[in-house]
């Protein structure tokens, strides 16, 4: 598996290379806003203390373990498209974190799935998913960042929602589906007709990414808000203060 992966390595330089700036771009972002909200709250935290970079890596490896078991859903795409939940530990991490923290979980999350599985996809699955994932958790974290209440939490998610399908629809259809179509041999006709096979209403490259792609992202996203909004709640105090909140209550009782 190693060797495998440092030929592909080798073979995909520059590829490897564009990720590379897309991954220091991202987390860029991610920083100023960050600085943009601990300015406006006061806030003196360091970005990336002793605890955060614990945690982070925590929560990759856990994201990356999701990561591995992605399943496909035939009746709405081609199998080739793979649903899994890998954000969920990015989510929690930037919401209780900060953006910067939830970049980070979402890249490390790919180098452990490369360890663990390798790349079938000479990095170009690897690199949109990073990518995909990150129109989710950077928006909503951004947002809830900058006034920490349920309602925006909510909204983060809804507007991360959106962010993650409008991009993987875009992003499917002007690199990622032609990308893999010159990666496998296989014409884009061949792929269309894969989709016409599920839904015959798709007829050329704009209705498989309407029909197909954004379908899925709009499950992803739902589905990761909704246990985001159900866990993140009970486990912060754990994961920010290291304590139970019953703990936490009794402590400033005492």
């Amino acid at each position: 598996m190693g060797n495998g992966l440092l030929q592909a390595v080798k073979e995909n330089g520059s590829f490897v290379g564009v990720c590379l700036v897309a991954v220091v771009g991202l987390v860029l972002v991610a920083y100023l806003f960050e600085r943009a909200a601990r300015a406006r709250s006061g806030g003196t935290e360091r970005i990336l203390a002793t605890r955060k970079i614990v945690m982070i890596g925590m929560f990759s490896a856990l994201s990356g373990i999701l990561y591995c078991f992605d399943f496909s859903i035939p009746v709405i795409a081609p199998e080739f498209y793979k649903l899994d939940f890998s954000e969920l530990p990015a989510m929690i991490a930037g919401f209780a974190f900060g953006p910067v923290a939830g970049v980070l979980v979402e890249f490390i999350k790919e180098l452990v799935k490369l360890v663990i599985k390798g790349t079938s996809t000479a990095f170009v699955g690897d690199l949109a998913n990073f990518l995909i994932g990150c129109m989710l958790v950077l928006p909503a974290s951004i947002i809830y960042q900058f006034h920490k209440t349920k309602k925006t939490a909510i909204i983060g998610c809804v507007v991360g929602t959106l962010v993650m399908t409008v991009f993987g629809t875009w992003f499917n259809a002007v690199y990622l589906l032609p990308a893999f179509s010159k990666l496998f041999g296989m014409p884009l006709d061949v792929i269309l007709g894969m989709g016409s096979a599920i839904n015959p209403r798709v007829k050329d490259l704009t209705t498989f990414v309407v029909l197909m792609v954004a379908p899925i992202n709009i499950i992803k996203g739902v589905g990761i808000s909704i246990l985001t909004m159900l866990i993140y709640k009970n486990v912060s105090p754990i994961i920010k203060y290291g304590r139970t909140m019953s703990e936490g209550s009794s402590a400033r009782n005492g």
